[in-house]
């Protein structure tokens, strides 16, 4: 197929390009290189199949140019900090949900109906259900991120229902894994560049979530695709088991061969306003389907903390 995929110069969306080229799709990355790097697609330029935009979603007239001759859509675009939304409140409406929006209008006057589309397990809130299933309600986001997604998923879904869209909506654990551009372990190396022996760990450090390694994201995500059916697909896409931030440090520092380093913990059960300090997926309909995490929650975090030691060339020589 001729598949279109918005931010597929981020994190997720290049291994997801390299992926989708390797399995014989033509792939079209439109990418505003905001927060991605032509970096991570390295593996992808010059092979056949392979096209790249560099360009803005909310400009709509573009994207629908852009769109044209292409059979589905992977919208992985968005805001991809969620710390960030407290300092712009309408940072996660205009990338998120806005932006959402016009991937879906484009697609609309284009005559493309297909749409995977990446959510979050922040759209529960804090359960009152853990583990937590898809049929779970009330959906309250604590955070304004975990609010646009809410929102994306409404317009995925009226969408298909109002125009015969046809949707995979997955909403992920943490990812982690080669190509990380945020989350804890990206957060961790980064103070750790800038001081070796002492490393603030936001909240107590028992925050705990299930962390899914990206390949297995991306293959997660492929498998639905191409097996799950129904008008609207959602599942949650996650791990067995989940881990904590210090142990996250731990397995940190052990990558990167640093000993003797202090952990400062700033104190309190969230990492910041709006983190959801304790996770647990239930996974369940996603294995009943037939598709199931190879790796745990540890080992995924364990295999991160390697690539990215390596690809953020911080090891230390010592």
């Amino acid at each position: 197929m001729r598949i279109f995929l918005t931010g597929g110069a981020g994190f997720i969306g290049s291994n997801l390009a390299e992926r989708l080229l390797s399995d014989g799709h033509d792939v079209t990355v439109y990418d505003d290189l905001s927060l991605g790097s032509l970096g991570f697609l390295r593996e992808c330029q010059g092979k056949k199949g392979f096209h790249f935009i560099k360009a803005d979603l909310l400009d709509l007239k573009m994207l629908t140019e852009a769109m044209k001759d292409h059979e589905g859509v992977f919208h992985l675009a968005a805001n991809s900090d969620i710390t960030t939304s407290r300092q712009q409140s309408d940072l996660d409406l205009r990338l998120g949900t806005l932006v959402t929006y016009n991937v879906l209008e484009a697609m609309r006057r284009t005559g493309i109906s297909q749409i995977v589309f990446s959510s979050s397990s922040v759209i529960y809130g804090e359960p009152a259900v853990i583990p937590t299933p898809e049929d779970y309600g009330p959906l309250l986001p604590i955070s304004l991120y975990g609010a646009s997604k809410l929102a994306c998923e409404g317009l995925v879904s009226a969408f298909c229902h109002n125009y015969d869209f046809q949707a995979w909506i997955y909403r992920f654990a943490n990812i982690c894994g080669r190509h990380g551009t945020h989350g804890v372990i990206v957060d961790f190396i980064r103070k750790l560049k800038t001081d070796s022996r002492r490393l603030e760990i936001l909240g107590d450090g028992k925050q705990a979530k299930p962390y899914l390694h990206v390949r297995e994201c991306v293959d997660g995500m492929v498998f639905g695709w191409q097996h799950a059916r129904e008008q609207v697909n959602y599942f949650n896409l996650g791990c067995e088991g989940n881990t904590n931030v210090t142990r996250i440090a731990e397995m940190l520092l052990k990558a990167l061969e640093l000993k003797d380093v202090q952990l400062a913990f700033t104190g309190g059960e969230r990492g910041w306003v709006g983190d959801v300090p304790q996770v647990n997926l239930d996974c369940g309909k996603y294995e009943r389907f037939g598709w199931k995490a190879k790796m745990s929650s540890d080992e995924a975090v364990k295999l991160a903390t390697e690539e990215l030691a390596e690809e953020l060339a911080c090891k230390s020589s010592s």
